[in-house]
């Protein structure tokens, strides 16, 4: 113990008698940057950007002293700074006083922005700002730019409440529903105009869960962007109506699609599921319709729930990365074409408590990456449990015709049939991933994939893989090669003309969403 004692005591006076004093000089001028111009991602006005990173490196042999990190536009101006864990003068983020690197060493600037549209240059809409390193004749700078795109932005009311905060008006759902930040969509709203009407002018930001009121219908039109912040929504109530009236887009702009999304527009948020809630069709809401719509990143895409005696009509639309499920349908009624769903972290499709469903030309997948998947891409139940009491109510009927079923799981297809209540469904002319190798499925209701040939299904299991060849699952594209199993294979009688990016189908047609690629 005592040998390795005075061995630390060597070790320690070695290192200090090498330790300079770091001592330093005047910047010299010839910092270098990890980039000469910072752009931050595009933002909607007045709301805050991700935080960006701008490295400064000192590679001389000297340690300098920095004696000014400034903002151009100082304390005016619209972006944030911190250096090296420092909020400079005032902690205002837009100047910070002499500055230390050391010899061959670097900082880090974290930068920020919060501007509004009325700020930015009026013929690009980009602001802008530089930040400068030192002055004089030494003085460097790096550009820092960002895209401002304006919107309408749908939030509930506040009022001051008498603690110095403010009171957000809501809204139950029903007797039985705690009151969330749900609120009625306005007509006549004194910054948005007719709410109940969007248009494609600019994008659509909401906040909280608006709410179509009873007796009215929000009308979407065709090119609109809609922007859900985190855990906000739209709700549907009852005897109100929904219609999504996208049309077919001719480039790769979508410019007639319309789009739901989350509010975070910088690239790496494109396919982060999850970042809002749902699109929710209360019990009794009527009349709704979706068409050419894409929905991304959300928890549940639709929540359909109960609908009165008419169809849900939900054409050409597309929905990715849902952390539940793309639709959920509780006792739900709708009539499905050229439906493509990925990505959703338990189903692709859940049609629970019965329903009344019918499904053509649809590509129900499930390619899942954000963890394990023990659940089917697609449910067929008559029952419903709330975790005290299961309720059961008739599946009147699911067909699915023309139609995939897959996914990365060796069973795509889940039923769950309580003897008390219907349970009718058929599906035919379709690809389904059943791989039952275990031979578990014995009962006769698996008779479509057991004898597929009875419904003109193809199934893919481990002897027979009859793959979809999907172009890149992983990337949300399930359009099929020219060497897929599923080429003219579907029933000429039920051919949807078009397919979901409206291309004409050739008949016999190919099953799922899409006409094949000639790749």
């Amino acid at each position: 113990m005592r040998y390795t004692f005075l061995i630390l005591i060597v070790l320690i006076s070695c290192l200090t008698s090498c330790r300079k004093d770091f001592e330093t000089v005047a910047s010299n001028g010839r910092l270098e940057f990890s980039r000469d111009t910072v752009y931050l991602d595009t933002v909607f006005t007045n709301i805050s950007s991700s935080t960006y990173t701008l490295k400064v490196y000192n590679k001389s042999n000297d340690d300098i002293q920095i004696p000014s990190i400034a903002l151009e536009k100082g304390d005016n101006s619209k972006y944030r700074m911190m250096v090296d864990g420092m909020t400079g003068r005032d902690g205002k983020g837009t100047f910070f006083e002499n500055v230390e690197i050391l010899a061959n060493d670097s900082l880090y600037v974290f930068i920020e922005a919060t501007a509004g549209i009325e700020e930015a240059n009026p013929t690009d809409f980009l602001y802008t700002d530089k930040i400068l390193f030192d002055s004089g004749s030494r003085q460097q700078d790096v550009d820092l730019v960002t895209l401002i795109q304006d919107a309408y932005f749908i939030y509930p009311k506040r009022t001051p409440n008498t603690e110095g905060g403010y009171t957000y008006e809501g809204l139950s759902l029903s007797d039985n529903d705690p009151k969330i930040t749900a609120y009625l969509l306005d007509e006549n709203d004194p910054k948005n105009g007719n709410e109940l009407h969007f248009n494609n002018t600019k994008p659509y930001v909401i906040y909280g869960f608006p709410t179509v009121p009873s007796n009215k219908t929000l009308i979407i039109d065709a090119g609109a962007r809609v922007h859900f912040h985190d855990q906000s929504g739209l709700i549907v109530a009852n005897n109100a109506s929904i219609h999504v009236n996208g049309a077919p887009s001719m480039t790769a702009a979508l410019e007639n699609e319309i789009i739901f999304e989350g509010d975070r527009l910088e690239p790496e948020f494109s396919e982060v599921p999850g970042q809002w809630f749902a699109v929710i069709l209360t019990d009794g809401s009527t009349n709704n319709r979706f068409k050419n719509l894409t929905i991304k990143n959300a928890t549940v895409g639709l929540f359909i729930q109960n609908n009165d005696g008419t169809n849900v009509e939900i054409e050409n639309t597309q929905i990715y990365n849902s952390t539940v499920a793309g639709i959920l349908a509780r006792t739900g009624k709708i009539n499905g074409k050229n439906i493509v769903i990925n990505k959703a972290g338990q189903y692709a499709l859940a049609c629970t408590l019965g329903g009344n469903y019918t499904f053509t030309h649809c590509t129900f997948a499930n390619y899942w990456s954000g963890g394990p998947r023990s659940t089917p891409s697609v449910l067929l139940d008559n029952t419903f449990s709330d975790g005290e009491t299961l309720f059961i109510a008739p599946l009147e009927k699911a067909t699915f015709t023309n139609s995939i079923i897959y996914g990365t799981n060796s069973i795509e297809i889940g039923l769950k049939k309580n003897d008390a209540a219907a349970f009718n469904f058929d599906i035919s002319y379709s690809l389904i991933r059943f791989s039952d190798t275990n031979n578990q499925f014995t009962d006769a209701i698996y008779d479509f994939v057991k004898n597929p040939t009875s419904k003109n299904n193809i199934v893919s299991n481990f002897r027979t893989p009859n793959e979809p060849k999907f172009k890149n699952p992983q990337k949300n594209n399930l359009k099929i090669l020219s060497t897929s199993s599923v080429i003219g294979k579907g029933n000429p009688d039920l051919i949807i003309p078009f397919d979901v990016d409206n291309v004409f189908r050739t008949s016999p047609p190919d099953l799922g969403a899409y006409q094949h690629l000639n790749e």
